[in-house]
């Protein structure tokens, strides 16, 4: 897959990102959100190698730097008709607008080339950036789960959102 804004691509991932990707998601205050631990280069080989077995993971590329940012999240949710997106961005590039940039992109690809129906996200209630980026988006809330996901310290509320194709 391949998709161009006016400053971003959005592409698989390849072997020799790795290292670009350690820069977000190995470290621990920007991955604070995720279930996933922060990674290791070797976790994020690995990590790589698998997602291109089965790609749901899709790295943004800032054009003029030549430089994977962070990576979107996008897979079937309850079928092929509905699709989650998720994201998480290197915090040195947090508030230019990429992550709503890339989304917006990759949103519109799947309603228009991939015929989705329905897309969600979610997040912690606490994720202010990533519930406003939703919103953003056109998103609207459908759902706030109590203690639904369990961590090491006890557990996260998740707020759901979503938009269907109708709605785009």
């Amino acid at each position: 897959m391949l998709i161009e804004t006016p400053r971003l691509i959005i592409r698989d991932y390849k072997a020799s990102d790795s290292t670009e990707a350690l820069e977000f998601l190995g470290d621990k205050e920007t991955m604070h959100y995720l279930p996933e631990e922060s990674f290791t280069i070797e976790s994020i080989k690995e990590f790589i190698a698998k997602n291109n077995r089965k790609v749901a993971y899709y790295p943004i590329v800032l054009k003029e730097e030549k430089k994977v940012i962070g990576h979107l999240y996008f897979e079937p949710f309850f079928g092929d008709h509905s699709y989650e997106i998720g994201w998480v961005f290197n915090q040195a590039y947090q508030g230019n607008g990429y992550a709503f940039e890339a989304a917006q992109a990759l949103m519109d690809w799947g309603f228009k080339e991939k015929g989705i129906h329905r897309v969600i996200a979610t997040c912690q209630p606490e994720n202010s950036s990533s519930y406003k980026l939703m919103e953003k988006l056109g998103m609207r809330r459908e759902g706030y789960f109590k203690e639904c996901i369990p961590v090491a310290d006890g557990w996260w509320d998740e707020y759901y959102y979503a938009i269907l194709k109708s709605e785009w």
